[in-house]
């Protein structure tokens, strides 16, 4: 038996998919645990993009089994979507895809909630996404919600629509501008339920991850999103609705003796947002203009242009030590193939005293400052290089200068979206 884990220790977009699909080949299953159609995993091969929400990255290995686990929210409509893109490529989702009876599913008057929620907010909005996982994840809690298993049942419609007019009462309270086709969401909703019950297969995962436990399988736990989004961790109140660090791994998917396992987060060479929220290390300038540029920074779910600035070391090793990382994946080395200069954040000042970390009082960082260390460029490119003895002088020395501030190896270093350009300096698993 052997469980892994792996996840974005950013504020999510650290190149987590492409970094799963490389190791996927590995293990027998993959266990998406939290999140849900708010997060976006980018995957590049064979010359074709391949961007999936909700379902886990290793789908397209045909000898892995993808299991979407209880703490996963689920959009039917956003689902099927995600399915119908994957007809082409001739895979048995029906084989390869598991879905948990306990992960809660999203309606459409959970959209709606979330848009009006940000609309009534006015200036004061955190930057949704607007599908619908915050109202998700708080009706789970509050106990009112609907799970997958729940549609095995004859009378599921029933309680579908008393909360549906519950969600509709509370958005007309909310005396927000909010145009919508009731009937056409209700119709898009039932088909795509209809489709997941012919199609996909429902399983208790902490049932089925026990057994093959128990089997001996070699399973990956799979992130969403990045754990300073955490709800508890991250920079509150400009989170996500659930807990994305590693302590959720169990929780989400059912996985038990997972205390010893390997844990590989996911960091960019720099630092990039979408939404609102501090960011100590943002470049409003040309600096952060020519990162997103190259780096083509856009929100995979969103389509927003995401904020960008300097690596910043204070916030990757709280993300370290909360997540309680073995080893790290760095991905997007070759943007900074073009800076003659590259600044790394390692201490802040705040209020004139000295933090190794990101104090929580702030819910902006106007009178945060940013103590850099400033490292020579190394103008080459190190786009599709895939052994360390290609990269450049300076590249290998901002390598090892993320190594020895934070303590950890790198273990792997991704140089483009391409499957096939990843150096692999330490095998994590």
């Amino acid at each position: 038996m052997a469980i892994d884990l792996l996840l974005g220790l950013q504020w999510g977009d650290e190149g987590k998919g492409k970094i799963v699909d490389v190791l996927t080949k590995k293990y027998d299953i993959i266990a998406r645990f939290q999140g849900g159609p708010n997060a976006g995993h980018t995957l590049e091969f064979d010359g074709i993009k391949h961007v999936l929400h909700t379902i886990p990255s290793g789908i397209f290995h045909p000898t892995a089994t993808n299991l979407v686990g209880n703490g996963v929210v689920i959009d039917p409509v956003i689902f099927k979507q995600e399915l119908d893109n994957l007809v082409p490529f001739d895979i048995n989702i029906n084989k390869s895809l598991l879905v948990s009876r306990k992960a809660h599913l999203i309606l459409p008057t959970h959209r709606l909630l979330d848009a009006a929620s940000e609309l009534a907010k006015g200036k004061a909005k955190i930057g949704s996404t607007l599908k619908g996982i915050g109202p998700t994840y708080m009706d789970k809690t509050g106990r009112n919600g609907i799970r997958v298993g729940d549609i095995e049942l004859a009378s599921w419609k029933t309680k579908y629509k008393a909360l549906r007019n519950k969600h509709l009462a509370m958005v007309a309270n909310m005396k927000v501008e909010l145009e919508f086709d009731m009937e056409a969401l209700d119709k898009a909703f039932f088909e795509a339920i209809d489709f997941l019950k012919s199609n996909i297969s429902f399983v208790d995962s902490e049932q089925y991850l026990s057994v093959a436990q128990k089997e001996g399988k070699h399973i990956l736990a799979e992130g969403a999103q990045g754990s300073l989004l955490d709800i508890d961790f991250g920079t509150y109140p400009f989170v996500t609705s659930s807990n994305t660090t590693s302590s959720q791994a169990s929780i989400g998917s059912g996985l038990g003796n997972i205390k010893n396992c390997y844990t590989l987060g996911i960091t960019k060479a720099y630092l990039t947002r979408v939404g609102e929220g501090p960011f100590p290390t943002e470049q409003n300038n040309s600096i952060g203009e020519k990162l997103g540029k190259i780096g083509n920074e856009f929100g995979t779910v969103t389509g927003r242009k995401r904020r960008c600035g300097w690596l910043d070391l204070v916030l990757l090793k709280q993300s370290v030590d909360i997540c309680g990382i073995h080893g790290l994946a760095l991905t997007k080395l070759d943007v900074l193939d073009q800076f003659e200069k590259i600044n790394i954040c390692i201490s802040y000042d705040f209020n004139g005293k000295e933090y190794n970390y990101l104090p929580p009082i702030i819910s902006s960082t106007n009178d945060l400052k940013t103590e850099y260390i400033e490292l020579d460029g190394w103008n080459e490119s190190t786009r599709g290089c895939r052994s360390y003895n290609e990269l450049p002088r300076n590249a290998k020395k901002y390598i090892e200068t993320l190594r020895e501030i934070t303590g950890v190896e790198i273990s792997m270093l991704s140089t483009s979206p391409e499957r096939e350009d990843t150096i692999l300096f330490k095998d994590p698993f």
